[in-house]
């Protein structure tokens, strides 16, 4: 009997370990497009596509190859609508000897198969994901005795493992590990960036994007334009380009943000990389040697591979080592409804309003823009976690619960007490005014507390800093915050304070 290999939406990789179990023209693939992983959260139309599109090009190109493999689309009539009823039907239907897997990303995806074992007539083998750099056993040993995890140290411990940027003497090439305090320049003096690739739909995607129009027009976001890539060979034709035309600027505008500018100079390779197309080492390697050979400075070529390297794999571990239990974590008790203009309702913030535009349209927003704009919002405004975190799941398309949920719960939001980050990211309106043009356009100023017009992240920051006293106080990087705050007259305290209720009151009946 032939074995039966399950492969996710999210492993779409050739070198997937549960594939180099199994002989290819014997046992069998089996991939399934399902409702309850569509809808789980109202995941942004593009995000659905894209993945939908990719794994069925991603089957395709294993028949090329000569596997067997049973796909089940969407819309099958006989699609039973969960990852485990279509395991359990396929098993049925083939009668396997044995089934493998390769790890799941999520926590309930990985329960969801552990619950289902004792019921299967056959084994089930879950095996390591070798696309990640970091074992969770790795991660586990590393965190073991530390009172604090802290990103960087980890970071500098995989540079040494993997050599990347690592001379003879086994010291960081350029004599410092990090090179992030040259990389927060504003771009509001570029007049045009890189053009992005486009992709031709052929019948496969034309097919999914028809499906998806169908079956998920109510979700938030916009399915059209569509031109991501959606196989192996256009997922490197993006990094090649990036690596080629962007990262030599990417490390010293990564910071920016501006009106009707998405990208910038970043790379937008996250929905690849998370979606199996591309592996976190061949990018650290293609971008390390685009520094060997002079195409790209070193605080750019740094910069991006402590992304991958470093805050991607540390993440993963983060979520691995605290879960279930960080999922509900909640240090400031935040209980705020997520505001309607999350989901495109109408707002005077310009920057709110332009980030969530950005994001209706292209499933995306790039880092500073999700923790300095709607992360820091939510933040200021003690808005409820889980309904944040569900949120950011939702609208993009490189989100899975093992990325999203510790960059926003504990990254954004600071809801886990500072497991993984030193202190909250909470800032007023001049650091959008800094690093950006929003508030050239807004109804607000950044520069007034107090005002009618005054930006509500001005004096929602300082009654956060007040609101949250007792738990912050005592942080280092928090200690010239609170001294300007204790400097401050006292009728100008209690103005601020009442500002922000008038504020959050506006917020709460939908007129900010």
């Amino acid at each position: 009997m032939a074995k039966l290999c399950f492969i996710l939406g999210d492993q779409l990789s050739e070198s997937l370990s549960a594939l180099s179990e199994i002989n290819m023209h014997d046992d069998v693939v089996l991939m399934c497009e399902v409702t309850e992983e569509a809808t789980y959260v109202s995941h942004h139309p593009k995000k659905i596509a894209f993945l939908f599109s990719a794994m069925r090009h991603f089957a395709q190109t294993l028949k090329i190859k000569g596997y067997r493999v049973r796909y089940t689309k969407f819309d099958d009539p006989d699609n039973q609508g969960s990852l485990v009823k279509e395991l359990i039907r396929a098993v049925e239907e083939l009668r396997p000897s044995a089934i493998c897997l390769t790890e799941p990303g999520e926590w309930r995806v990985l329960k969801m198969f552990e619950d289902l074992k004792s019921k299967l007539p056959v084994s089930l083998t879950v095996y390591e994901d070798h696309r990640f750099l970091c074992t969770i056993n790795e991660f586990n040993d590393w965190a073991k005795g530390k009172k604090q995890l802290r990103m960087e140290f980890f970071y500098r411990m995989m540079r040494q493992k993997y050599h990347i940027l690592i001379d003879n003497n086994g010291s960081p090439i350029g004599g410092s590990w990090n090179y992030d305090a040259q990389n927060r320049n504003p771009a509001k003096h570029i007049p045009s960036f890189p053009k992005r690739l486009d992709y031709p739909k052929d019948e496969i995607t034309a097919e999914v994007l028809r499906l998806v129009a169908a079956y998920f027009s109510k979700h938030f976001g916009q399915l059209h334009p569509f031109d991501l890539a959606v196989t192996r060979a256009q997922a490197l034709s993006e990094a090649n380009y990036f690596i080629n035309h962007c990262l030599i600027s990417f490390g010293a505008y990564q910071d920016a943000m501006l009106t009707n500018e998405t990208t910038l100079y970043h790379s937008k390779l996250s929905f690849y990389l998370n979606a199996g197309l591309l592996l976190p080492i061949e990018l650290c390697r293609m971008a390390e040697q685009a520094y060997l050979e002079k195409k790209a400075p070193l605080n750019s070529v740094e910069g991006f591979i402590r992304q991958i390297l470093g805050w991607r794999e540390f993440i993963r571990g983060i979520y691995w080592h605290f879960m279930p239990a960080y999922k509900e974590m909640n240090h400031f008790h935040a209980n705020r409804d997520l505001p309607a203009f999350f989901w495109g309702a109408d707002t005077k913030m310009f920057c709110i309003r332009e980030v969530v535009r950005q994001t209706s349209v292209e499933a995306y927003s790039h880092h500073i823009q999700r923790l300095m704009i709607t992360g820091n919002f939510a933040l200021l405004a003690g808005i409820n976690p889980k309904q944040v975190c569900e949120w950011y799941l939702a609208v993009y398309a490189d989100a899975y619960e093992w990325v999203e949920l510790p960059n926003t719960l504990g990254m954004a939001l600071y809801a886990d007490g500072g497991l993984m980050a030193s202190k909250p990211y909470a800032a007023s309106g001049k650091y959008i005014q800094r690093m950006s043009n929003f508030c050239e356009s807004c109804s607000y100023n950044p520069n007034d507390l107090l005002g009618e017009k005054a930006c509500p992240f001005n004096a929602l920051y300082w009654n956060f800093l007040k609101q949250n006293e007792e738990k912050l106080k005592n942080n280092p990087r928090l200690h010239y915050a609170y001294m300007n705050w204790q400097k401050m007259a006292p009728d100008k305290k209690e103005a601020t304070q009442t500002k922000a209720q008038e504020i959050l009151t506006s917020l709460d009946s939908g007129c900010l």
